[in-house]
């Protein structure tokens, strides 16, 4: 049901209105100043505003540009027992949607009022769609206090805004799909699409095809029309995820349209023109792509004109319990499981982990943690048998010789079972007595 408002201080004329708007079937708003009209929009969802001009307290012509400041989507018709066309010039340039005279409008009200609620309503759709993506996609959801992820949120949301091109840098399993729907959340192209693509799954062909579509008989199986990609994304958002992996001739075609907003599908002699914001991501170094002639200098160029380098797990190990409470309650409700808490021991591993694949792997760990457990606790036996060994095998494996990885090997095992022999060899897939010879020989007191 759609909300009135009128503002009249002709007490008469304000509740014969109401009445005729109530059987209408609106739900009607009385005030008879400015200054109690503007209390009911700002305490009320009011699609159209009736206001008469002259008010006890002020012109209604220039109190259109406050009614509108204060709610945006609702629409205001100007009301005025003597109207002149300077006057209502003003009104619709102050931001009314029309211009009424009493006595003489009357049967233009109803239809006008009912055209005016079905913009407004639209507009609080619109306004409410804007709240919900920002909700889901915004940079408040991006996890994380350390300095290295602020500094990155900082600078998505300063382009955000705008309409650059953005290139994300980072490792694989930093978030860089995230950061990409969080700007496109926060830009004026929020309500359009936010469609992705991963440059390094296709082959050049399908790429081609997928990003720009194509013409009935282009390549065999090309049956009919297709769009691609960047046109069904017209006046929104386009990732392109992995672009380093993209093959160097589609690259050409890839900076043509980024300079010129204009494309030829596969099979077509004439350009497709759309409007398309471009966020690309990549985990490789592509200036050392360019060195090494795998990747066009011109378009890395037009592509890292504003860089955000997203930080690894490793350089924001502070956000690692954060990010474990996050997945712990996401994997609570996924497998119904009631786990309240980590152990220290556990938290401490997670921080002293080397995270090669970063949240992705963390998620990952958690995870398989969560449907493991037995208790509300989350105990450091339920990480992997060799998540400790991970972080020191990364660093020294290139000086260790086999003895010394098999001997620290047999050591963190027995770590995680607590000394228990039997459980060690059968993790290490060793007799017993296999076992007991080797920790001889290593020197393993357990």
């Amino acid at each position: 049901m759609s909300s009135i408002l009128i503002i009249d201080d002709e007490k008469d004329l304000l509740n014969m209105l109401a009445r005729i708007l109530e059987l209408e079937g609106y739900r009607v708003y009385k005030a008879e100043t400015a200054k109690a009209g503007k209390e009911v929009l700002r305490q009320q969802v009011i699609h159209v505003l009736l206001a008469d001009v002259k008010l006890p307290d002020g012109n209604g012509i220039s109190l259109v540009e406050e009614y509108k400041s204060i709610s945006p989507e609702t629409e205001v018709i100007c009301l005025t027992a003597y109207g002149n066309i300077p006057d209502g010039v003003q009104a619709i340039k102050n931001g009314a949607m029309d211009y009424l005279v009493k006595g003489d409008d009357n049967r233009k009200i109803i239809p006008l009022v009912s055209t005016a609620a079905e913009k407004s309503q639209l507009r609080f759709k619109i306004k409410k769609l804007h709240a919900r993506i920002q909700g889901d996609y915004g940079f408040d959801k991006i996890i994380g206090t350390s300095g290295a992820i602020r500094e990155a949120i900082q600078l998505a949301q300063k382009v955000a805004p705008l309409d650059t091109t953005v290139l994300l840098n980072g490792e694989t399993g930093t978030g860089k799909e995230i950061f990409a729907k969080a700007i496109h959340a926060h830009s004026e192209r929020k309500t359009e699409q936010f469609l992705a693509i991963n440059c390094s799954a296709l082959g050049r062909d399908i790429l081609e095809s997928e990003l720009f579509g194509h013409k009935s008989g282009a390549f065999t199986g090309a049956q009919k029309d297709k769009k691609g990609l960047l046109e069904e994304a017209h006046q929104g958002t386009v990732f392109l995820d992995e672009i380093g992996e993209m093959d160097i001739d589609l690259q050409a075609k890839i900076l043509r349209f980024l300079e010129e907003g204009t494309f030829i599908k596969l099979g077509d002699t004439k350009e497709t023109k759309v409007d398309v914001r471009v966020i690309a991501a990549t985990h490789r170094d592509l200036k050392a792509g360019v060195d090494k002639g795998i990747f066009r200098e011109d378009l890395y160029y037009r592509l890292s004109a504003f860089t955000v380098v997203l930080p690894s797990l490793n350089e924001r190990a502070e956000d690692i319990p954060q990010l474990a409470e996050y997945f712990i309650k996401l994997f609570n409700a996924k497998n119904r499981k009631q786990v309240a808490r980590m152990s220290p021991e556990f938290q401490k591993a997670l921080q002293q982990h080397h995270w090669k694949g970063n949240i992705r792997e963390l998620r990952n760990i958690v995870e398989r943690a969560i449907i493991l457990a037995e208790t509300e606790v989350l105990e450091a036996e339920l990480l992997p048998m060799d998540f400790y060994f991970s972080r020191y095998l990364a660093k020294n494996a290139s000086v260790l010789s086999l003895k010394e990885v098999e001997q620290n090997h047999i050591q963190n095992i027995l770590e995680y079972v607590n000394g228990n022999k039997t459980k060690a060899a059968k993790l290490l897939g060793i007799g017993l007595t296999t076992l007991y010879r080797k920790m001889e020989e290593y020197g393993l007191h357990l």
